[in-house]
């Protein structure tokens, strides 16, 4: 297969032949040599040499992983605009930049500029459905402007609504907002989701009651972020658990500093927590609560939260998921004097986690796996020019940890091809690139030079300490050295 091959037809049936099939069902069935048949928008065969209709086109899988579309639950995408700026910020550098000072200068055109590239990237890394976090619709021009840039690209797409800019009871409230929710919940495209987007911060007057009120009456989940240093705690979700808003629909994004009695009521209500590894180890929400979704039975989904500072693909999510629970364990064991001789997170979990789990949170029971009559959202992860794609022993091992999104050949959404031999297809980055140009060129501008460089380089802290005093001296150890034998011994000659 190269290149110059034409992508898959729209109106062809399609098999992948003689892959290795992760099937993502109950039993995480692994098939080897095995075929995987796309006819419309559904899957439906899976096993070894099938039989296809006429016309139907093959894409060589051998030596590849098939795979269901990978699903983020929680992005900030209108974020991407400004892709690793944040790379040395804090949650606090974040929160100040965001929703106290900046945020506020986005456009809808910026709003829509970045949301537009991070669906492409999206899909360009294998993730077929992506939660879209979108919390700075201050207006409902911004809210329009963010749902037609996710339309605009052949992905699929929830639209979590939020306006960090004002209090939920305020904007939830807006006829206009309302207008726009009840227009996605009873639209029939299966491929744009809406969610309710804000979080709850404890007060004990509970000022977000209103908005879950509307949440209830329109019918729509809500997802909030839960257990976040500082900001949200234990209080917010006792006052959702009294007042009945936790629900099975409800996801927790990130759910890090909780106790055991709000891990419990999550579990006790049926909702789900969306694990953002990156995100937790780096900007300290909190320490990812992988072993306590374990210990306590909760449904997990994972996510990338933001390409502000962090990777946009779910490799990523799934390599930093497993390597801080390992950490972790084997911190806690070493703490004690003892040794972890076997690991409770498996890469097999991580990868059910991205896929299964992704669609159980999102309510889509129709994703998430390779089974007959299920969509048809697919991804070979195949990559011939790379030494790294043999040999192909632990297919979860390798998703997990050895393939990248270079590696990521074709993507179905809905039995359509959006990337196809390493390439996306029927995109073009260039109006894309000049549209996020457009963006940052504006917000330099908004911010001023040195505040935007500042933002960007933060200023180190102080240091509480000089390096501390060595009495170990290299050149006490060269003139041992000489008297015990000579230079060239210590040289290594």
């Amino acid at each position: 297969m190269t290149q110059a091959e034409p992508a898959p037809s729209p109106d062809r049936p399609i098999v992948f032949r003689g892959g290795t099939v992760l099937t993502m069902d109950a039993s995480s069935t692994v098939l080897t040599d095995a075929d995987v048949l796309v006819v419309g928008d559904r899957i439906a065969e899976v096993g070894p040499r099938l039989e296809v209709p006429e016309g139907t086109q093959e894409i060589d899988a051998r030596g590849g992983i098939v795979m269901p579309g990978m699903i983020d639950t929680h992005r900030h995408m209108w974020q991407t605009a400004m892709r690793g700026y944040g790379a040395d910020w804090t949650l606090t550098q974040y929160f100040v930049w965001y929703y106290l000072e900046h945020g506020k200068k986005f456009r809808p055109e910026d709003i829509a500029a970045g949301n537009r590239l991070a669906a492409i990237e999206s899909l360009d890394a294998g993730v077929t459905t992506t939660v879209d976090w979108s919390h700075n619709l201050h207006t409902i021009d911004h809210g329009e402007a963010a749902l037609d840039a996710l339309r605009s690209v052949p992905g699929r797409f929830f639209l979590a609504y939020g306006n960090i800019q004002a209090g939920p009871w305020e904007w939830t409230a807006d006829p206009a907002v309302r207008a726009l929710l009840e227009r996605l919940r009873d639209d029939a495209d299966d491929r744009m989701g809406v969610q309710i987007a804000f979080d709850v911060t404890g007060d004990p007057a509970f000022p977000e009651k209103a908005a879950f009120e509307v949440a209830r009456e329109l019918g729509i989940p809500v997802t909030t972020h839960a257990g976040v240093w500082g900001a949200t705690n234990d209080d917010g979700i006792r006052l959702m658990h009294e007042n009945g808003f936790m629900t099975p629909e409800t996801i927790y994004v990130h759910a890090s500093t909780l106790t055991r009695d709000s891990y419990q009521r999550i579990a006790a209500t049926g909702g789900s927590i969306s694990v953002a590894t990156e995100s937790e180890c780096s900007a300290g929400q909190g320490h990812a609560p992988t072993e306590q979704v374990l210990q306590y039975g909760i449904p997990v989904s994972l996510s990338m939260d933001t390409s502000v500072w962090w990777s946009g693909d779910m490799f990523s999510a799934m390599r930093a998921t497993l390597n801080a629970d390992r950490m972790a364990q084997h911190m806690d064991a070493h703490l004690k004097g003892d040794t972890i001789t076997h690991l409770r997170l498996r890469a097999q979990q991580v990868v059910e986690w991205t896929t299964r789990g992704g669609a159980h949170a999102l309510g889509r029971d129709d994703l998430g796996s390779l089974e007959k009559g299920k969509k048809a959202d697919v991804v070979l992860i195949k990559n011939d020019s790379s030494p790294v794609s043999f040999p192909l022993l632990n297919p979860f091992g390798h998703v997990a940890f050895q393939a990248q999104r270079g590696d990521v050949h074709t993507v179905l959404v809905d039995g359509r091809a959006v990337k196809f031999a390493h390439e996306l297809v029927g995109i073009d980055l260039a109006p894309v690139r000049r549209e996020i140009e457009s963006t940052i060129e504006y917000l330099k501008g908004a911010c001023g030079e040195e505040t935007w460089q500042q933002g960007m380089f933060p200023e180190m802290p102080d240091a509480e300490a000089a390096i501390l005093d060595n009495p170990y001296q290299y050149t006490d150890y060269v003139d041992e050295g000489k008297r015990a034998g000579g230079e060239e011994r210590v040289l290594g000659r």
